[in-house]
């Protein structure tokens, strides 16, 4: 399945901060999101979610599991209530393959709240697989990982598009993911292309 975006322009609150921004991602494929800070990378992702609404444009398929800053964690449930829960919800019932590739079995009966943050990270990053979304859409997912769990995370990704699935995902660091391509979000930028409707579009960096 490929993910195609046509034309899309987001905007961050009432400035449109990218314009036009066009690319396509097939089965296998990850896209490596790039630009400085307040580029724009979060809300293309958001975008892209569903979760901010596009001003023109379109994206299909729409079928994405969006892993954000935030962790998305029950603090007063443990990882395996929440593993389960998020399971339950896509239908995929079985948290043991996710479980094993992010190395929670230790965790499993602690509470969230008690974790340490890159403890907590790898329990969100764990729900990915249990989505069975085609598109996993990463915002800097490697934050708070050490290097022995951001080989974990790689080889997850690897795993996802060696199954046929594809990842846009925005990072600083090399994942290690084969034939990655890279995207800088800056040749986007709606200030190249002023729009004649917004007022602060002449402001966006």
């Amino acid at each position: 399945m490929t993910l195609t975006i046509t034309d899309l322009s987001c905007r961050r609150g009432e400035t449109t901060v990218l314009h036009g921004v066009t690319f396509a991602v097939g089965a296998g494929e990850a896209l490596v999101l790039r630009g400085a800070n307040g580029a724009g990378k979060t809300t293309l992702l958001r975008t892209l979610a569903g979760l901010t609404p596009p001003m023109t444009g379109s994206v299909v398929p729409d079928l994405c599991a969006y892993a954000a800053h935030a962790d998305g964690l029950k603090g007063q449930l443990t990882v395996a209530e929440n593993l389960t829960f998020w399971a339950h919800v896509f239908g995929t019932r079985d948290i043991a393959p996710a479980v094993v590739a992010f190395d929670l079995a230790p965790l499993l009966s602690r509470r969230v709240a008690d974790l340490s943050a890159g403890q907590k990270r790898r329990a969100a990053l764990a729900r990915l697989p249990l989505t069975g979304r085609p598109v996993w859409l990463l915002d800097e997912p490697t934050v708070s990982l050490d290097a022995d769990n951001v080989a974990r995370f790689a080889a997850a990704a690897g795993a996802h598009l060696a199954g046929g699935g594809s990842a846009v995902i925005a990072t600083h660091i090399d994942l290690g993911l084969p034939g990655a391509a890279t995207l800088d979000v800056s040749r986007f930028a709606a200030s190249h292309a002023p729009d004649a409707h917004d007022p602060f579009a002449e402001a966006v960096e």
